[in-house]
């Protein structure tokens, strides 16, 4: 058998079975057989010196050298794959100009000069409510049929990000599919477009903010559906809501790290609410200033999930005024609330509204707690009325495991108080007074971006009309996940 064209990786089989029938043949057999193999590089000529010195060769001798070099040829063989694959890695990596990762704002593309990101985050908030789907604000919705629900409350993609400076950002938010009831038109489940704006903010001190979103009035509307302590806000939020609008702010922050750190933000919208054009030339004014009395920002979520290591507070003060259509907004747009015309059967400039918000914050080690007190007057210009509305709420929170070494670590445990005073529905010289009382839990998977809420409140309203108290209960289970 000629072995000097038989490949490598053949040739320790085929010496191992010559060698086998090799123990008993003459020194120049042996002799032609060291030759081969160190030919074809499978010896060294030390191991062919050592071996030439035997007077007769067995496979023992010989087979040994031919699979340790095999080996040690394969050994370096992976040694040599490894290094090549992690040095075209470590180049991906340093000259690839754009990289790719996962934050608590999704899916993250961004270049390496820092100049272009982008975020991509999807959102899911699905709940279960009985008996109420939403706050009762009549006697009549408390004598309603009983309903229990299952719902996709908010189905939401996420963008945002910066572009040519880091200092130059968007953001935009689209709602995929909000739930309808059976006599709505299909139109009212279609995807649809809730914020966009662009940030322009290369200084801290001041900064320019256009789009549509919700403005920066006070923190319980601001802070994001997905970073709420309790399955929903209070009751006072729809009367007391500014909502979304299309416009301009100035925004900044002050003397940061000082005792007098400050954030302010004035701003002029349409005061139509969303995508709704302005219909004359009155516009919406607003203005926020919010101290942080511990010269530490306080960022716009609530609980303490993050464990604020250091005292954290804020005091805010803010207001808006505006001539239009409206008496409430919401993400559905301009509205009106009970006892006053709808926008589409009231005239132009019809209401007057004026309104002041004071609030506080406070975070420290697990336990957080926030409060609001807001007044509202509507002037009705139709008949030269004039309306106060006056309401708010107080909660706090804490995670017990803090204080109690077995309770379970995710798991918060919160209150809340919330209440308004508004007009009558049937006849607003007299005065509604509605109240809630809401226990929560939440458990942490991974922060806001995956927990399961679940609360209970007991609602009461007392009509002056129909001189009338009715209260109910409340359940509400759901579970909010962004990836």
């Amino acid at each position: 058998m000629n072995l000097k064209n038989t490949p490598f990786n053949l040739k320790p089989a085929l010496l191992l079975a010559a060698l086998l029938g090799a123990s008993t043949t003459a020194y120049a057999a042996d002799q032609e057989l060291l030759d081969i193999l160190l030919q074809n590089g499978a010896i060294t000529t030390e191991q062919y010196d050592a071996l030439i010195e035997k007077d007769s060769l067995s496979s023992g001798d010989v087979l040994p050298v031919v699979v340790l070099e095999k080996a040690a040829e394969e050994a370096v063989g992976e040694v040599i794959e490894q290094r090549v694959a992690t040095e075209i890695a470590r180049q991906i990596d340093e000259e690839f100009p754009v990289t790719a990762s996962e934050t608590s704002s999704g899916f993250r593309l961004a270049t390496r000069d820092g100049n272009w990101r982008t975020d991509l985050q999807w959102r899911a908030q699905t709940r279960f409510t009985t008996p109420y789907r939403s706050d009762p604000r009549q006697i009549r919705n408390f004598n309603a049929e009983e309903q229990s629900n299952f719902e996709a409350r908010r189905l939401r993609m996420k963008i945002g990000g910066h572009g040519f400076q880091p200092w130059l950002s968007y953001y935009f938010e689209v709602d995929l599919q909000p739930s309808r009831d059976v006599d709505d038109s299909s139109a009212s489940s279609s995807a649809r477009v809730i914020d966009w704006r662009i940030d322009i903010a290369k200084w801290d001190w001041g900064g320019i903010r256009l789009g549509q979103w919700k403005v920066d009035l006070n923190r319980e509307r601001v802070d994001s559906s997905g970073r709420q302590q309790f399955v929903e806000r209070s009751i006072a939020n729809r009367v007391f809501t500014m909502d979304r609008q299309i416009g301009v702010q100035l925004r900044g922050h002050l003397f940061q790290d000082t005792p007098a750190d400050m954030r302010y933000y004035a701003g002029v919208f349409n005061g139509e609410g969303r995508s709704v054009n302005n219909d004359d030339n009155d516009m919406m004014y607003m203005g926020r200033l919010q101290w942080n009395f511990l010269g530490r920002d306080l960022s716009w979520r609530q609980t303490d999930v993050e464990y604020t290591e250091r005292p954290t507070g804020s005091l805010a003060l803010a207001g808006f005024t505006t001539t239009g259509r409206c008496t409430r907004w919401s993400s559905s747009g301009c509205g009106n609330l009970d006892g006053f015309d709808r926008p589409a059967n009231a005239t132009l400039g019809q209401f007057d509204i004026d309104q002041v918000v004071q609030e506080f914050a406070y975070k420290y080690r697990g336990f957080s707690a926030q409060q609001e007190f807001h007044r509202k007057t509507i002037k009705d210009n139709s008949d030269g009325s004039s309306h106060e509305l006056t309401g708010g709420y107080v909660q706090a929170g804490y995670f017990f495991s803090n204080l109690i070494p077995n309770f379970p670590a995710p798991l918060e445990l919160a209150v809340r108080y919330a209440f308004v005073d508004e007009p009558n529905a049937s006849s607003r010289i007299l005065e509604n007074e509605r109240r809630e009382f809401t226990v929560g839990a939440n458990w942490f998977f991974n922060g806001h971006n995956n927990k399961v809420t679940m609360d209970f409140s007991r609602l009461t309203l007392d009509d002056a009309f129909f001189a009338q108290d009715e209260s109910d209960n409340r359940l509400r289970l759901q579970w909010d996940v962004s990836f």
